[in-house]
């Protein structure tokens, strides 16, 4: 059996992947293990590797409130500029660099790192898209297995929100979240299955362990999953923000939903093409797809839902003090997403790097 460190409280963690790119040309560059050399001794718990040395993850500690997570943010980024500043690149939050290509990317020289690319061959070869990873604390193993049956309705809410992939390989896709589709294509990844309960949780890892799929939970690439070793419920299906205060406002909303779930007496099992078939709409379209309700078939715009969903979350966000950030949920709504901004510039410019650029001076904005 896992043990699940219990959380008595909904803590916030957030984990960030961010690119690395040169500053003069824009391109990915393969620097993570010089910049992994440099960090201060004070930050080595906040800034790590990840799959390619063209980026680097970066994740707060165990925060009380989003306040909190925006001032361990706020520290940790300004330690990684300064860092960046002396091997001429910048950091870049988006999902998928436009124009990088996979082949020029360099894996970490890592055990785990190094299994996987051997597994996935050319699937790992073509994943060097980033993420944003929320967890929030739960205090029972069997609440988080049932908060993530019911968080499987909402993914789609949270990816539309946050879209920013909408190119590959210098490509337009067609999608406003790429990303949601290279990550869907590792095994063990996307829309988890509902689960009966903490057992069912452990049955099933054991079974994937002692058959030598995975090695630990970690290897479940699910978009919501139990997190035992932290105590959380980590969501993991949005892709990462063009913007610092969306961030924020994303992991607002996603601890007010935990803790609202938390409070239902029912927990619903959805069928699953429908879960599937609404996520696709927000990894498709954005703002500009459909959500049907998986219970009554009831059939929604996607903004329509998210405006239902903040509302639904609100009176948790005031108990949290949070309201400030969840507030700008309704912002994102009218400007859009970093995918809209993308598309955009590269419709009036035709230039990649004027897109990069657009994403890199707005980011704190």
């Amino acid at each position: 059996m896992q043990e699940f460190n219990s959380s008595p409280l909904p803590t916030i963690g957030v984990e960030l992947e961010l690119q690395l790119i040169d500053a003069g040309t824009l391109d990915l560059t393969n620097i993570a293990e010089t910049v992994l050399c440099q960090i201060h001794p004070s930050f080595e718990k906040r800034i790590k590797q990840e799959f390619i040395q063209s980026m680097i993850e970066i994740n707060t500690g165990i925060c009380s409130s989003v306040s909190e997570v925006e001032n361990d943010l706020r520290a940790t980024l300004e330690h990684l500029e300064s860092i960046l500043s002396f091997n001429n690149a910048v950091y870049l939050s988006s999902s998928l660099h436009p124009t990088a290509r996979g082949r020029d990317q360099k894996i970490m020289n890592h055990p785990r790192y190094r299994r996987i690319l051997d597994d996935l061959q050319l699937i790992g070869r073509r994943f060097i898209s980033q993420g944003l990873h929320v967890h929030i604390g739960v205090d029972d193993p069997e609440k988080a297995v049932h908060i993530c049956n019911t968080i499987r309705i909402f993914l789609p809410h949270l990816l539309a929100l946050s879209t920013s992939s909408p190119f590959y390989e210098a490509e337009l896709t067609g999608l406003m979240s790429y990303r949601t589709k290279l990550f869907e294509a590792l095994p063990l990844a996307g829309m988890p299955d509902y689960l009966d309960g903490w057992e069912e949780f452990n049955h099933m890892a054991d079974l994937l362990i002692r058959g030598g799929y995975i090695e630990s939970v970690k290897d479940l690439w699910w978009d919501v999953r139990p997190h035992p070793e932290f105590g959380t419920v980590e969501v993991r299906v949005c892709d990462i923000p063009v913007k610092f205060r969306d961030i924020l406002s994303i992991t607002a909303l996603i601890q007010a939903l935990v803790v609202t779930v938390t409070g239902e007496s029912t927990h619903p099992d959805p069928h699953m093409q429908i879960l599937k078939a609404n996520k696709w709409q927000a990894a498709r379209y954005g703002f500009d797809g459909v959500f049907v309700d998986p219970v009554f078939g009831t059939r929604f715009g996607i903004t329509d839902a998210i405006t239902d969903l903040y509302r639904f979350v609100k009176p948790y966000a005031e108990m949290l003090g949070s309201v400030p950030y969840l507030d700008g949920i309704p912002d994102i709504l009218k400007r859009k997403t970093g995918a809209h901004y993308q598309i955009e510039m590269y419709k009036k410019t035709e230039d990649f790097i004027k897109v990069i650029e657009k994403i890199r001076d707005g980011f704190f904005k």
